[in-house]
């Protein structure tokens, strides 16, 4: 039961989120997890997601939203991340955006600065980009 409104909530939000460029989508997606917005954050992924993450892999976002998007959320919400660098490539129906960050704060009550790496690859369907594919990778402060 819990899995069916789940899938009915995303795809409710799903025909509401409409991010007119890929970078808008990736930039939504990350203003989800900060405001504890998990449909919000869902909806902007595609069901065929793909997550690499320390050499971990999550394989679709049914996966994702069942086992790490709480953390994501919970890590959001206490830590500050900035953009330091980053580009966007679109072609027809896929696009790839690319970020470097930074990331401090507090998380389990330690103190975080993290600087980061993103890519994110993007699928458009109709007038909507959903996130395909996300690598993630972090190093802490030197």
């Amino acid at each position: 039961m819990q899995k069916i409104a789940m899938l009915l909530l995303v795809g409710m939000v799903c025909s509401t989120a409409k991010a007119a460029s890929p970078r808008e989508t990736v930039e939504a997606f990350h203003a989800a997890l900060s405001k504890g917005d998990k449909a919000a954050a869902a909806a902007l992924l595609s069901p065929e997601l793909l997550i690499y993450e320390s050499g971990y892999v999550e394989r679709s976002r049914a996966e994702y939203a069942s086992h790490h998007l709480d953390g994501d959320i919970a890590f959001a919400r206490t830590v500050s991340s900035k953009v330091l660098k980053q580009g966007e490539r679109a072609e027809g129906r896929m696009a790839v955006v690319w970020q470097e960050n930074e990331t401090t704060g507090m998380a389990n009550g330690k103190p975080v600065h993290l600087f980061g790496t993103e890519t994110a690859v993007l699928e458009k369907s109709g007038d909507i980009w959903t996130i395909l594919h996300v690598h993630w990778s972090s190093r802490k402060e030197k």
